[in-house]
């Protein structure tokens, strides 16, 4: 059987070193106080826990993992000069004060500024005054913030889809390789994974670092051609919960892959998911589902 993320057991080779892939709950330690011991689905935090704080920054991610989410969702971007950073949007109009800082500027995306100038932003005052300050993160920082959790908070990276980026995947990987400690830890207690809507960059970390779980996002239902392939090299499918019923549910699951469903904020959505038996629910509310 294919390796899952949440849900079945692999051994993969990272560098020299064998890993072992097993659930989280098997894997989790007497102290470990997040949700994969509980029954039900793995709960993920969109962006961090970004119904209560602005998305992607150090207060999102900080306050999913207090309450107890299985794993904080990013999304990978490449500042100008090579630093990997925690935003989604292509440009960063919408949740910074970036048309203040930099007037006039002909582009605002985020691979047109180098790391220093990003961190003159303000990425919180547009949540709420409360987050005045608060600033654009790198992966890097996700990645120690996650790592202090001893394993009770994983990470599930989605590779941006922003069309002007080449090499996204490669860099992903770069970045886990020279994280040894971090990836073999995550992996072996079923903590790590990364996704993307984009075929080519999931199939191209995939080749990379096929021990990693990776997962096809998709906003539409996919064809039943479009899952048997799929079965074929990916270990989950992602789709939005709105297109997601018990026929997709059971035939992802016959087919060897979990099923990871986004985003659900919504009290009665999220009994509804559940009750189909996904593998994972991705919302903006992850108190909601961790009751912390």
């Amino acid at each position: 059987m294919k390796k899952q993320v949440w849900r079945a057991t692999a051994v993969a080779a990272f560098g020299c070193l064998a890993l072992t892939l097993a659930p989280a709950a098997a894997q989790a330690d007497e102290g470990n106080e997040g949700n994969a011991g509980n029954e039900g689905p793995a709960v993920l935090a969109h962006r961090g826990s970004s119904g209560m704080a602005p998305e992607n920054t150090a207060a999102a991610t900080d306050l999913a993992i207090a309450q107890g989410a299985d794993f904080v969702e990013i999304d990978v971007q490449r500042t100008k000069d090579g630093r990997l950073v925690n935003f989604h949007d292509c440009t960063m109009e919408r949740t910074t004060n970036v048309e203040e800082v930099y007037p006039g500027r002909s582009s605002y995306r985020v691979s047109d500024f180098t790391w220093a100038q990003l961190r003159r932003l303000d990425a919180g005052s547009w949540f709420h005054e409360n987050f005045a300050g608060e600033r654009i993160i790198t992966v890097n920082d996700v990645i120690r913030r996650v790592d202090r959790s001893n394993g009770a908070t994983g990470l599930l990276a989605e590779i941006s889809p922003c069309a002007h980026y080449e090499g996204l995947a490669d860099d992903l990987a770069e970045t886990l390789w020279g994280k040894p400690r971090f990836t073999e830890r995550a992996l072996a207690a079923g903590r790590l994974g990364v996704q993307s809507f984009e075929l080519d960059d999931a199939q191209a970390f995939h080749g990379l670092m096929p021990e990693v779980p990776i997962g096809f996002l998709t906003a539409e239902r996919p064809t039943e051609e479009e899952l048997v392939t799929l079965g074929t090299w990916a270990d989950q499918v992602n789709p939005q919960y709105t297109v997601t019923d018990q026929e997709l549910v059971d035939r992802v699951h016959e087919l060897g892959m979990a099923i990871n469903v986004w985003t659900v904020n919504e009290p009665g959505a999220m009994r509804t998911m559940a009750g189909l038996g996904v593998d994972g629910i991705i919302t903006d509310y992850p108190q909601s589902l961790t009751q912390r």
